[in-house]
């Protein structure tokens, strides 16, 4: 039977909320957090501040990864990013920050991963997926570049083996009439699926396919008309997960309001080829506004596991080797 984790962080105005949060599911709709809601690790290295969390488990060494996007905005932009999101864009952390473990309970200390160089703006929104034709993993995000004058964002790539050495970064995909963001990929069927944010045209998610990780990839055109009921310019950060009956849940994050409004919105669909994802919150529960997440499968074993540890007891939340 399958289990859930969901990585994520809050939007809050203040320090706690840009943190890495869990919350476990039995079906992947009822959710309850961990640590009476509380942050589970701390950003103590770069911006002090973490978002945007991606999560996967290492299928040759069982070791589980979380990588973020390092930034704060409770104290950045009312410090060194002068309140702009230019200067974010352009001056934001090159590097990811990265956690691990081994039985998703005692977790390594953070470190930050630097991948991108002057060439890059800030390193954006990571999410991680297995390539069996190389046998690694593809580590990707959404970043400026110096190539268009740091102008609209695209998706780039590095690949590890190990999840200590990185390739240098390469060009994922680009969208040619706008930015985009917020990249999020799933397999099905020996297929990629790669689900973006775009910027403009439309100001919506829009669903990929290609044959390989790394592309070509085209348009779901399918996933296109779905979307036409989302309104624009309101949601963003994608993630999916394969349930227990095979549906895909996608779930799309919701900024249209101020505080405690803000959160994830799911929707159905049989599979990720046909695009055909309909809203479907009837049944969803989470306990606060969520933000920015990555669902993992775990096991029964590990989530009763997860549920009856008293996380309290390791101080601050940093949790020692």
């Amino acid at each position: 039977m399958k289990n859930y984790l969901f990585v994520h962080f809050r939007e809050t105005t203040s320090p706690e909320g840009e943190q890495v949060y869990f919350a476990i599911s039995r079906d992947g709709f009822t959710w309850e957090a961990l640590n009476d809601g509380q942050p589970i690790l701390w950003a103590y290295y770069g911006d002090h501040g973490v978002r945007d969390m991606t999560i996967v488990r290492d299928r040759h060494t069982g070791r589980v990864h979380i990588f973020a996007t390092d930034l704060s905005l409770s104290y950045g932009m009312r410090g060194k990013y002068r309140h702009s999101w230019d200067v974010i864009n352009t001056d934001g952390s090159k590097a990811l920050a990265h956690w691990w473990s081994d039985d998703l309970i005692h977790w390594s200390e953070q470190e930050l991963i630097p991948l991108g160089d002057e060439n890059y703006g800030c390193l954006w929104a990571p999410d991680i997926i297995f390539d069996p034709e190389n046998d690694d993993y593809v580590l990707h995000w959404s970043s400026s570049h110096r190539s268009n004058h740091f102008g609209p964002k695209a998706i780039y790539y590095s690949r590890t083996r190990d999840f200590t050495t990185f390739s240098a970064p390469k060009l994922l995909y680009r969208k040619e009439d706008s930015g985009c963001i917020d990249s999020a990929m799933y397999e099905e069927d020996g297929k990629y699926y790669l689900f973006v944010k775009s910027e403009k045209n439309p100001s919506r998610m829009i669903e990929l396919v290609s044959d390989h990780v790394t592309g070509p990839f085209a348009r779901v055109e399918s996933f296109d008309e779905a979307m036409l009921a989302v309104q624009e310019g309101l949601y963003e950060a994608p993630t999916a997960v394969r349930l227990e009956d095979g549906q895909w849940a996608l779930f799309i994050d919701y900024y249209g309001v101020r505080g405690a409004g803000q959160g994830y919105v799911p929707f159905l669909a049989p599979s990720m080829a046909s695009g055909a994802f309909v809203r479907s919150d009837k049944a969803f529960h989470f306990p606060y506004g969520f933000k920015h997440g990555t669902i993992l499968t775990i096991t029964e074993e590990e989530f009763d596991r997860m549920k009856a540890r008293e996380w309290k007891d390791v101080e601050d939340g940093r949790f020692p080797r």
